[in-house]
């Protein structure tokens, strides 16, 4: 399979996906391409909350693919892109394929912090935040299996892996930078 100049970012919730995506992509001058912009979107407009929104993909798998689908198509036509998706490796397997892990109490931290998803993610504490974030991990990771048949979690689908918890989105970005260009050269 020939390896395209794609990066493709997954991994758990506030991980720092989209930081580093955009952080990567000012760096590479690539573009960024977002799954989650798209399911956020849809969420919003059936006026649901992300974690209801995935309730609904467990109803509708064909919206669930139809989302995934995006990025493969797009992957198609482009070049020189990140894609910041949960199934991104999936969707482009010829990428280089990152995956963020997270302690769950950071990216509790992190995402009740977060004003951007404050539109379809409306907690009072960090504990409900938590908690709500345990349980998507859970439906998603349900979701995926059932519709695809894969495991997202399986560290063994990544060329990289690495655990934000105590790291800046700066020592992430090169971090992914250093691999990418070594796997680019091999």
């Amino acid at each position: 399979m020939e390896k395209k100049c794609i990066i493709s970012i997954s991994g758990e919730l506030a991980s720092g996906k989209g930081t580093v995506s955009k952080l990567l992509a000012k760096e590479l001058e690539y573009t960024v391409y977002r799954n989650g912009e798209y399911a956020r979107k849809l969420a919003k407009e059936k006026g649901l909350d992300i974690t209801s929104f995935n309730e609904y993909l467990n109803e509708h798998p064909e919206i669930d693919r139809q989302i995934e689908k995006s990025a493969a198509e797009y992957a198609k036509e482009h070049n020189n892109f990140i894609i910041d998706a949960r199934l991104g490796w999936y969707a482009v397997p010829n990428s280089y394929k990152v995956y963020l892990t997270i302690d769950i109490n950071e990216a509790a931290k992190r995402a009740f912090s977060d004003l951007e998803r404050k539109d379809t993610e409306k907690f009072s504490t960090i504990e409900e935040q938590k908690a709500d974030m345990q349980r998507r991990y859970k439906m998603e990771n349900e979701r995926y299996f059932k519709v695809y048949g894969i495991h997202k979690e399986d560290l063994n689908n990544y060329d990289l892996v690495i655990d934000t918890t105590n790291l800046t989105p700066e020592e992430v970005k090169d971090k992914i930078l250093a691999g990418y260009k070594k796997w680019l050269s091999e």
